[in-house]
């Protein structure tokens, strides 16, 4: 559903939002070990996330990588919209390019209650939500 940049970008911002407050920034090589995420492959996603104004980078010995906002200010159609852009919310099951409730695809109504539900639940979840699931111990970030 969503693309390996994605599922990567969005593990490594619910790391981020499992750590203390105190812990100001934290390398790529830390939230890369965290996440299961190939470290070039990391470093690529978290630039990508600063450039959207999602995380922070702080230079320097004790620098890194760290939430610009509160992680209950953040939710998940946030990063899926960054990295993988708004096909998944708006695009045609099918593949179409025009799929418009004018000018439906057969999939359509049914395609688009779900993709409906679907940014409901992604634009209404935070990174706060998820970080306490990992927290608690009820879902994992990797195996």
């Amino acid at each position: 559903m969503f693309s390996k940049a994605c599922k990567h970008a969005i593990n490594a911002m619910i790391y981020l939002a499992t750590l203390p407050e105190e812990k100001a920034s934290v390398s790529m090589k830390a939230i890369a070990s965290a996440t299961a995420s190939p470290e070039p492959f990391t470093a690529k996603i978290l630039q990508e996330l600063v450039k959207r104004n999602l995380l922070k980078s702080t230079k320097g010995p004790n620098g890194g990588f760290s939430i610009r906002k509160p992680s209950n200010e953040v939710f998940v159609g946030e990063i899926i919209t960054a990295i993988d852009g708004e096909i998944i919310f708006t695009g045609c099951a099918l593949g179409m390019e025009e799929c418009t409730e004018s000018h439906p695809c057969g999939l359509h109504f049914k395609f688009k209650a779900i993709r409906d539900h679907l940014y409901g639940m992604l634009w209404s979840t935070s990174l706060n939500d998820l970080a306490g699931s990992i927290q608690s111990g009820k879902s994992f970030l990797k195996l």
